[in-house]
C-alpha cells in the first residue's frame, strides 16, 4: 500500500512537471517580449555619462 502511494505521488509530481514545462514553453515568447520592452524602458531612463571613463579609478 505504501509503495503504491509513493509511486502515485511520484507520478503526480512528474505530470505536474510536464504540464508546467508545456505552459512555460507556450508563454516563453510573450515573456521575452515583455522583458525586451522593460529593458528598453530601463535603458531609456538611465543617465548618459558624457566624458566619464567608467574604468578610471579614483586615486586619492
Amino acid at each position: 500500500m505504501t509503495v503504491a502511494l509513493i509511486i502515485v505521488g511520484v507520478g503526480i509530481i512528474g505530470l505536474i512537471a510536464v504540464v508546467v514545462g508545456i505552459v512555460d514553453a507556450a508563454q516563453a515568447s510573450a515573456w521575452r517580449e515583455i522583458a525586451a520592452q522593460r529593458r528598453e524602458q530601463w535603458l531609456h531612463r538611465q543617465p548618459e555619462f558624457h566624458g566619464v571613463d567608467p574604468d578610471a579609478r579614483d586615486e586619492d
